[in-house]
């Protein structure tokens, strides 16, 4: 598949052209079942996430636990182990998709919701509204959490240079937020012990707390902003050929740009309010995607929503194995797992090739 290189951020394709080699029929037909049997593993994932624990169940016991209000695994799946893998479905989706408009919309490889300070700014405004207002229910905090995603989404565009950002100015200015943000919070905390015991296991990123009312209550603000980040997979395709040829396929860059953030702030805003920050999932799952799918949106947004989901889940899982008897949260695992890939991506300074 041919494709042209960003001027703003070397190395990363965004503007997908027509395919030399392979019809594109035969191209869609390969992605389409790299989707579905993306759909399989993540299936695969969600047993897994299931069944593991402090008590292992077996693919038997899992199925009766969901369907059998005797049996003794009912509780274990339904209060427990069933809020907990949904919520990762819902976050996973959110963070992944989150992940794909960034790099899109900014042009930058490196973009992600966590490093970039939009999970900070989440965090700092669930901080406040816990130690100054005393809010500790999800349906109090989430708006506080997506006022300040939404805020610093804007802030971090205006202060990277807006249609001019640079992929440097951007990642500059995003280190910067992130940075002053997370010490506001790391102050908040100590100074307020209260505070501190609520939301310790908050701030490294968690879904261990997970309960059917707070997978309720995510749901409508993750599905919202799916939808409107799926709707903008053709403009945001149309605007990675510059504004002006933009214009000329019909699109509207401004309102492009204003709906782009609207989707990262309702997804990076109720996942963080729900899970609390959790970081690199954003990053590291739009440059595999890529790999597979090149930088088509409409194909690259679909598998981010359905893999972001395994990386989450299967972090969480491997967070209960290694932890064992206890778990290490799932924040700590996507950290570990993220950072040398980060770093990894710096040195080569330039995006997964499609």
């Amino acid at each position: 598949m041919s494709v042209t290189k960003s001027p703003l951020a070397p190395g990363v394709s965004t503007v997908p052209q027509p395919p030399l080699g392979r019809p594109p029929g035969s191209r869609n037909a390969l992605r389409a079942a790299g989707l579905a049997v993306s759909l399989l593993v993540l299936l695969a994932v969600v047993v897994l996430s299931i069944g593991f624990g402090a008590r292992t169940l077996s693919l038997g016991e899992v199925w009766h636990g969901l369907l059998d209000h005797d049996s003794s695994a009912y509780t274990v799946v339904h209060r427990m182990r069933l809020p907990r893998t949904l919520l990762g479905l819902l976050a996973g989706a959110a963070l992944g998709l989150a992940g794909g408009v960034m790099q899109a919309l900014t042009r930058n490889p490196l973009a992600d919701p966590g490093l970039m300070g939009i999970n900070a700014g989440a965090s700092a405004a669930v901080a406040s509204a816990a130690s100054f207002l005393g809010v500790t229910a999800f349906s109090g905090y989430v708006w506080f959490a997506l006022a300040g995603a939404g805020v610093v989404a804007a802030l971090l565009y205006l202060v990277g240079g807006g249609r001019g950002a640079t992929p440097a100015r951007l990642a500059l200015a995003g280190a910067a937020l992130n940075a002053t943000l997370y010490s506001y919070v790391s102050a908040v905390m100590l100074l307020d012990t209260a505070s501190l015991d609520k939301m310790r296991f908050w701030t490294v990123g968690s879904l261990a707390d997970a309960q059917p009312a707070t997978v309720v209550k995510v749901l409508p603000f993750v599905a919202a902003g799916l939808l409107l980040a799926l709707a903008l997979a053709r403009p945001l395709n149309a605007l990675a050929l510059g504004d002006d040829s933009a214009r000329a396929l019909g699109a509207r860059p401004a309102l492009t740009r204003s709906a782009a953030i609207v989707a990262v702030t309702l997804l990076c805003g109720a996942a963080t309010a729900a899970c609390g920050p959790i970081v690199f999932v954003g990053l590291m799952v739009p440059h595999f995607v890529r790999a597979l799918t090149g930088p088509d949106l409409r194909w690259l947004l679909p598998y981010c929503a359905v893999l972001a989901p395994v990386l989450l889940l299967g972090a969480d899982v491997l967070g209960r194995v290694l932890g064992s008897p206890g778990e290490l949260q799932v924040g700590i695992v996507t950290t570990v797992l993220g950072g040398p890939l980060f770093l990894c991506f710096v040195r080569r300074g330039k995006a997964v090739r499609a």
